[in-house]
């Protein structure tokens, strides 16, 4: 057996220096799909990391998208990759994705399957943990992933989707399938009781329930009004005990728009008690596909608690927001485990001095979790 000399090994990479954001395109059914790709300093060449498919809504775009709802600032401590594809014109002009609705015939099911193959031939993707989202027409085309396209997709979450009528009847899922809609009661668009096409919420929850025999009826719990300017509420519902450990949950925005909750682009009726985007990783960070991760690496996970880690890269100064106010114990430590930093805080947030630190990659635990971070 050949050993690679000590020496050399330092001089291999430990981190990529920086994020990455990249327009690219591949050819599918002779048209050029075009996505852009972010890819957070924390992944490592050669790592399988997750992959999250985040797809627009009617008229938007994968540039819109990427920052409506957006996934950016959990993605670069979680360690996953973050594709935002766009959808081709349809006949009035519109961008879409083809769910069945009008005379649309792009094979978008397709589309998303090459593109899984084409990110994976250049990144390390683990194909256990690939996930789609998606703000309203993209909140369908998650749920046509999660009937079409089960063989590949883990877990999927829909903000202000829903699917359609005849979908209730001619889904086939090939595994249990963890499901998130987060939806507004007000909503003009997609209405939260649903019309001759769209299927209302409540029946959609009952299809995945039911498939995923997950218990009923759900725990059900308000979340706290923080903002009370935003015009709204929300109420969560959780089912839970499904087949290989799956759920199924909902986030009913009382008085909700047409809105990913958390935005920062969004008026009266945009919840602003809860953030969409960081309640869907925490949802899909407990599965694969084969349903619920019952060993897992602690530094591709939210802790519920951890509100936010911020900013990763970091040059100077990095900020610890918590939801609770006990004691709280963090360290820092090396990728060899020499501790660098350690102590407790007893407030929600706070600050790290690490400006002294030498560039690269650190582990920060805090509490019971532990999050690759990167000193620049």
């Amino acid at each position: 057996m050949k050993h690679i000399p000590f020496y050399l090994l330092l001089c291999i990479p430990l981190f990529s220096t920086a994020q990455q954001t990249i327009n690219g395109s591949i050819l599918h059914d002779g048209l050029q799909r075009d996505y852009i790709l972010y890819v957070p300093a924390s992944y490592v060449p050669g790592t399988p990391a997750p992959l999250v498919l985040n797809f627009h809504g009617y008229t938007s775009n994968a540039f819109e998208q990427m920052f409506y709802g957006d996934f950016r600032p959990i993605a670069d401590t979680a360690g996953f990759l973050i594709v935002h594809p766009n959808g081709t014109v349809d006949q009035l002009g519109n961008t879409h994705w083809n769910v069945g609705w009008g005379t649309s015939n792009v094979d978008d099911i397709g589309f998303t399957s090459d593109l899984i193959d084409s990110l994976s031939a250049q990144y390390a993707i683990d194909q256990n943990r690939i996930y789609s989202t998606g703000m309203s027409n993209g909140g369908f085309m998650s749920y046509f992933l999660a009937c079409g396209l089960s063989d590949r997709i883990a877990a999927i979450a829909s903000v202000t989707g829903s699917m359609n009528v005849n979908q209730l009847t001619t889904c086939d899922p090939q595994h249990p399938m963890p499901v998130m809609e987060i939806h507004g009661t007000s909503d003009p668009t997609v209405a939260y009781t649903g019309n001759i096409i769209f299927a209302p919420i409540p029946s959609v929850l009952a299809y995945w329930v039911a498939f995923n025999a997950c218990h009923t009826p759900p725990d059900q719990n308000s979340i706290p009004d923080i903002n009370t300017g935003d015009g709204c509420t929300a109420e969560h519902y959780l089912y839970a005990n499904g087949t290989n450990g799956v759920e199924v949950e909902h986030y009913k925005i009382i008085n909700g728009v047409h809105a990913w909750p958390g935005s920062a682009f969004g008026g009266v009726g945009t919840n602003q008690d809860m953030n969409a985007s960081k309640e869907i990783w925490r949802f899909f960070s407990k599965y694969d596909i084969h349903g619920l991760i019952q060993t897992t690496s602690t530094n591709e996970h939210v802790d519920p608690h951890l509100d936010l880690v911020y900013p990763n890269p970091v040059n100077t100064t990095i900020t610890i927001k918590l939801d609770y106010d006990k004691p709280t114990h963090y360290m820092l430590s090396t990728l060899f485990g020499q501790v660098v930093m350690s102590g407790n805080s007893y407030s929600t947030t706070y600050d790290l001095d690490v400006a002294g630190l030498s560039p690269g990659m650190y582990v920060l635990h805090v509490g019971e979790k532990n999050f690759k971070i990167i000193k620049q």
